[in-house]
């Protein structure tokens, strides 16, 4: 069984930076597509971002595209998310999600997803 754990989350100001973790346990990493989700309150769950195992592809939200990096850590089994110039509208739990590749996790893949985190919550004051 896939396990997710985020942390990382907390209270910033704008304009300020976060760095999300999420550890993966249970399946070899390099065949998992992992991504970034998150939930406002109020709002429906929507895709941050994503990046695949070698790590030279990505995808993300038009939202955050160049002020969100996601990035792998494979030698830890870590998925990154760095989220830079955060606005107040970027203030919701964030979920690290993962999806069973086919083989290696080669693709981009921004839906899908079977298995969760619990969640980090990211607070932004303006």
């Amino acid at each position: 069984q896939v396990q997710l754990v985020e942390s990382g989350g907390g209270f910033v100001q704008a304009g300020g930076s976060l760095r999300l973790s999420c550890e993966v346990s249970g399946r070899a990493f390099s065949t998992l597509h992992m991504a970034w989700f998150r939930q406002a309150a109020g709002k429906e769950l929507e895709f941050v971002g994503t990046v695949n195992w070698p790590g030279d592809r990505a995808s993300y939200a038009d939202s955050v595209k160049d002020r969100f990096t996601a990035s792998r850590d494979n030698s830890r089994k870590t998925l990154y998310l760095q989220m830079n110039s955060l606005k107040s509208e970027d203030a919701a739990v964030y979920f690290c999600a993962a999806k069973r590749a086919e083989g290696l996790a080669l693709k981009v893949v921004t839906d899908g997803y079977e298995y969760w985190g619990q969640g980090t919550q990211v607070t932004v004051s303006s």
